[in-house]
């Protein structure tokens, strides 16, 4: 029995001493010292994308808020030429409206007091008309009466006399006339002498858009009253405000791009036609306007507008998309690809930015792969070890 024991014993030692020992897991690959490691997976997942540095010409465009404006000279207030009663408003405000449409009608007091006076005016001219006839008979009989004698020569050159008098009051007569029609076809009432009260048409003096209307029908309107206003949009005047450390950058004559929010993808050329003499106090910025061609009537009066003014900076210089560069405490950095899934985060030296290219003066050179897209993130790695480090 003791035999068996031992035997048994033996086995289990030697079973045991049979037994592998367990492995112990290698140590993880640790990445380079200072570079950001990141696996394919992350990276798809975070839309992480490379490019290459290059080098490319920067021409800086000054940007700046403006707003669409109507211009000045393009803008007409429309009034009566006379006094009168509005009978009828043919618009309303938003309305496109063509050069000599109407507008408005009304009954023209002054009109109806012209078309009075033509008609006693005419009166009068036909009753001169007529004593110059009876004259002008007298004058024949007292040259027919001179020449046999019955009447002294004295009484003909009465009746002439009295035959160019006749004949002077007729043309101061006609002129008369004349000068009251003139009036009414400024109403735009030629022959509206037999009208007691002529209704006036009031019409567009140009095509545009009618920004105000101040007329309702029954309204009694003075020659003063403003009734509409009209604005030619079909060229705009697009205001900016440019502080003064970037007004040295500008001339009057440049080219500008302009851009709304409503047709993101669509530019409108335009030209700088001024640039203000004097300065808002408070924002110290001053006015800078750009002419704009508006044909299609895209621009509407007011609308927000982003300006974009080229400056006097160009050169062709190293530069990489802005979303590449990153703020690392006080240190401006890029992650430039050392490997599939290594990073490093280089120190460099930036310029200008323009278009959302960054000039890069120090640091990197042309052809290394930079991270354009994710680089916020590989920051946050980096960030977040330089912590635990700590």
């Amino acid at each position: 029995m003791k035999k068996q024991l031992s035997l048994l014993m033996a086995a289990l030692v030697l079973a045991g001493c049979s037994r592998s020992k367990p492995e112990v897991p290698a140590e993880e690959e640790k990445p380079e010292a200072g570079l950001v490691k990141i696996g394919a997976e992350a990276q798809a997942h975070f839309g992480m994308q490379v490019e290459a540095a290059q080098v490319h010409e920067l021409s800086e465009l000054l940007q700046v808020p403006g707003t669409v404006q109507p211009i000045d000279s393009r803008v007409n207030t429309i009034r009566p030429l006379a006094r009168g009663r509005l009978h009828e408003v043919l618009v309303k405000v938003g309305d496109r409206v063509s050069k000599g449409q109407p507008l408005a009608t009304y009954d023209n007091v002054e009109a109806g007091e012209l078309a009075a006076q033509l008609s006693g005016a005419r009166a009068d001219l036909e009753r001169l008309r007529g004593q110059e006839r009876l004259l002008s008979r007298q004058v024949e009989r007292a040259r027919a009466l001179t020449e046999i004698g019955a009447v002294p020569k004295k009484e003909l050159e009465q009746a002439m006399a009295d035959q160019g008098a006749a004949g002077q009051s007729v043309k101061s007569q006609e002129s008369v006339v004349e000068g009251i029609r003139a009036r009414l076809r400024r109403f735009g009432l030629a022959g509206a002498e037999t009208q007691a009260s002529p209704v006036t048409t009031i019409t567009a003096p140009l095509a545009g858009v009618v920004t105000k209307q101040e007329a309702s029908p029954g309204e009694v309107v003075e020659s003063t009253t403003a009734l509409f206003t009209i604005a030619d949009l079909s060229t705009v005047w697009v205001q900016a405000e440019v502080y003064e450390k970037d007004l040295g950058r500008l001339r009057i004559g440049q080219d500008a791009a302009i851009t709304v929010d409503t047709y993101p993808d669509q530019s409108f050329a335009g030209r700088v036609t001024y640039v203000s003499d004097f300065l808002d106090p408070r924002t110290r910025t001053a006015r800078v306007r750009c002419e704009v061609p508006n044909g299609a009537l895209k621009l509407k009066l007011d609308m927000y507008a982003n300006v974009q003014l080229p400056t006097t900076f160009s050169r062709k210089t190293l530069a990489v998309p802005s979303g590449a560069v990153q703020e690392v405490g006080d240190k401006t950095v890029v992650f430039v690809r050392r490997s599939a899934t290594e990073f490093e985060p280089r120190v460099v030296t930036a310029g200008k930015t323009v278009r959302e290219l960054v000039e890069i003066v120090s640091g990197l050179t042309e052809g290394e792969m930079v991270v354009k897209a994710g680089a916020f993130h590989l920051k946050s790695i980096l960030v977040g070890k330089e912590l635990g480090e700590e």
